[in-house]
């Protein structure tokens, strides 16, 4: 029988396990069918949305730490962060700190909610003497512009009479001046790549307050309030800092935190899913396989928008390699997928009008049972 190398790729599959665990379930359900000449690379995966710490930290060889943080309505929150093995890389998701998820939906408002907390896990990062950072920016609760975040990395914020600025997007109205000599010095040698999938610019039509703001619990009069704001914070923030960056593709992500990341630190963002495959050495590795096999819990044609299984299948096509996906459901259009790497789909799914609760639970047990049926498929050519 010919040897093979399989390079194992998924995402997590939402609810149900995470991408390590969806890792380990593929790797089983091959092993109890091919011999032992077969090969498994497993590569937790994910895009930079939800998850993307965990997967990137069992990529990695990193841990996970715990630490309280301020949350987006100025409460204590804890909040987790990771650190690769090599203690070179953070994982941050500000979500953690500063997600849509931490506010109840009756309290939601964009006009008082803070990244003071994404700020507050920065730091928490640069303590373990990291040189790089990934920052995850999805499900945000905010608009401030990022300011809160800047803040708590030591840049002061102050009105016409000098007076520190309060946190949240309504303050930055009276913003007069950013003294940002204070801010911590350790993120100049530090890298920080910012894992963002909109391209939205920071002011108007498409920007972070019209696009997003309702969304976080602000209705017209709001909207209009918020862009206002982030629109008097731009021009602040380019007088200080020299950057103009209210036009740039993702400065509107996350209620306008990507302008802050661009303007105060440097940062590059880039799609997420394009980080996780340099992080990883994805190239490097799927160059030596014969098989790569990925996939998450939903597969439709949201699928082709930056998602794993359709970044994972492109990168395998530069070096010609058939992947397979598997997920929970087939949504709407999920052929589409087929024209952009994906060689085949399975569902894990063999009994689809029970429980939703219980599917998420069988999740491991399914996904290994369906990925012992592929095996003994690709194995019967060999025996």
């Amino acid at each position: 029988m010919l040897n093979k190398q399989i390079l194992i790729a998924p995402d997590s599959f939402k609810e149900s396990m995470t991408a390590q665990q969806a890792s380990e379930a593929i790797i089983r359900g091959f092993r109890s069918i091919v011999p032992d000449t077969w090969k498994f690379d497993s590569l937790p995966m994910a895009d930079g949305g939800e998850g993307t710490m965990q997967s990137l930290a069992d990529a990695l060889g990193g841990r996970i730490y715990e630490t309280f943080v301020t949350g987006p309505l100025g409460d204590a929150v804890t909040a987790t962060y990771a650190i690769s093995g090599d203690q070179s890389t953070a994982i941050i998701e500000m979500a953690e700190a500063s997600g849509l998820h931490l506010v109840p939906e009756n309290q939601r408002n964009p006009l008082v909610t803070t990244t003071y907390g994404t700020g507050e896990l920065i730091k928490a990062a640069l303590n373990h003497g990291v040189s790089k950072i990934i920052l995850g920016i999805g499900g945000s609760a905010t608009n401030d512009g990022g300011a809160g975040m800047i803040q708590a990395l030591g840049g002061r914020f102050y009105d016409e009479q000098a007076q520190p600025l309060k946190h949240g997007a309504s303050p930055l109205l009276e913003l007069a001046d950013i003294d940002v000599t204070h801010i911590d010095a350790r993120l100049q040698s530090t890298h920080i790549s910012v894992a963002c999938d909109v391209d939205n610019p920071l002011l108007g039509p498409t920007g972070a307050s019209a696009v997003y703001g309702p969304q976080k619990g602000a209705d017209d009069i709001s909207v209009a309030t918020l862009d206002q704001a982030l629109n008097h914070y731009h021009n602040v923030l380019a007088s200080v800092t020299g950057h103009n960056v209210k036009a740039v593709p993702g400065a509107g992500a996350a209620g306008g935190l990507g302008a802050s990341l661009l303007a105060f630190l440097n940062a590059a963002l880039e799609p997420g899913i394009q980080i996780v495959l340099e992080e990883t050495r994805f190239y490097e590795r799927v160059k030596h396989a014969d098989l790569v096999i990925t996939g998450e819990g939903k597969i439709d044609r949201q699928t082709i928008y930056g998602k794993t299984p359709v970044g994972v299948a492109q990168a395998a096509k530069h070096y010609h390699v058939p992947v397979i996906a598997l997920c929970g459901t087939l949504g709407t259009d999920y052929e589409d997928v087929l024209k952009h790497g994906i060689d085949a789909i399975f569902s894990i799914v063999n009994e689809p009008g029970q429980p939703l609760q219980q599917t998420l639970r069988n999740g491991e047990t399914s996904l290994e049972a369906t990925s012992k049926n592929i095996a003994s498929v690709l194995k019967w050519p060999y025996d």
